[in-house]
């Protein structure tokens, strides 16, 4: 069993909640059932965007795309989310909160 959470801003924000909150039901629907098939370890739509972070593809709609981080084998990261149309800005962004996360988690060890 695979660990889901978000990734909060420094501003106690989620861009995937925001993302997640303007979807459709039915595309929201579809965006739970493949977060809850990653969180049972079914990472065969898992696709590596560099750094540790990853893009989960869901094949439906206009191609939702799911950016999160491994933070260990058991601990997933939700970094934001998307569609195949705006991939390359989505990953960029994505892979800001990453590093974002990275940090902070590493500066509240020293602390």
């Amino acid at each position: 069993m695979i660990l889901i959470q978000e990734y909060l801003s420094e501003q106690n924000e989620s861009p995937f909640r925001q993302w997640f909150d303007g979807l459709d039901a039915q595309a929201a629907a579809i965006v739970t059932v493949a977060i809850g098939r990653l969180g049972d370890g079914n990472t065969s739509n898992v696709k590596p965007i560099g750094e540790g972070a990853a893009e989960l593809r869901i094949d439906r709609g206009p191609g939702y795309r799911i950016y999160f981080g491994w933070d260990s084998k058991v601990l997933v990261i939700l970094l934001g989310g998307g569609t195949k149309r705006r991939q390359q800005n989505d990953i960029q962004a994505a892979l800001r909160r990453w590093r974002d996360y990275k940090r902070r988690k590493a500066g509240s060890k020293k602390g």
